[in-house]
């Protein structure tokens, strides 16, 4: 598809100019930015989000020329790049998540939230939902993170982890399974309100 037929509404559009024109990848990285930040903090707290975040953008700019644009929407090729960039540090996220577990503070949220009796009980839950997330295999905890941190969808996980829809949704639903058993009662939903931790 040529440049001047493609409206500049949907990514690839900007991708595809970013190959002649580098200060049109700049609306990509305004676009998701705040996004990709808050699921790297959230998934390896606020020491290593800076780094990750801008080898993402700098990783996903470097291979804008091979972006299949047929693919309009470039969320699920930067949360592909974030997490395989993340595996790197596999041991920082898992101590975060450890640390979840023992102060229920979530990097995201911390600075938001006050101290009532509901807020107390939720972060109890926090912590559970924290270790047995740390406990998970990591291809399964990367494809639930991405529906429910990242909040793509099965097939824009799919895309993001390269790997066949019926994977995802299998590594999902095994996930999900494990939380219910290690967590029993707590409802994951308490605990991090905005995910889709269980549908």
């Amino acid at each position: 598809m040529s440049e001047t037929s493609r409206t500049e509404v949907d990514d690839a559009s900007f991708v595809e100019r970013s190959q002649h024109d580098p200060e049109a990848f700049a609306e990509v990285f305004r676009r998701y930015a705040p996004d990709i930040t808050r699921y790297v903090t959230r998934r390896l707290g606020s020491d290593a989000t800076e780094d990750v975040v801008a080898e993402t953008f700098l990783t996903a700019f470097r291979q804008r020329n091979g972006y299949d644009l047929s693919h309009q929407n470039a969320r699920p090729w930067l949360y592909g790049i974030a997490t395989n960039l993340m595996r790197r540090h596999l041991r920082t996220e898992v101590r975060q998540l450890r640390l979840l577990e023992r102060t229920g503070v979530d990097p995201v949220t911390a600075w938001f939230t006050d101290r009532s009796d509901e807020r107390l009980s939720a972060e109890a839950a926090r912590r559970s939902l924290a270790g047995a997330l740390a406990s998970l295999p990591k291809g399964h905890r990367d494809a639930l993170l991405l529906v429910a941190w990242g909040g793509l969808s099965y097939s824009e996980t799919s895309e993001a982890l390269g790997v066949r829809l019926g994977t995802v949704q299998s590594r999902i639903n095994r996930a999900r399974k494990r939380l219910r058993k290690e967590l029993g009662e707590i409802n994951p939903m308490a605990t991090f309100s905005e995910e889709s931790v269980y549908e």
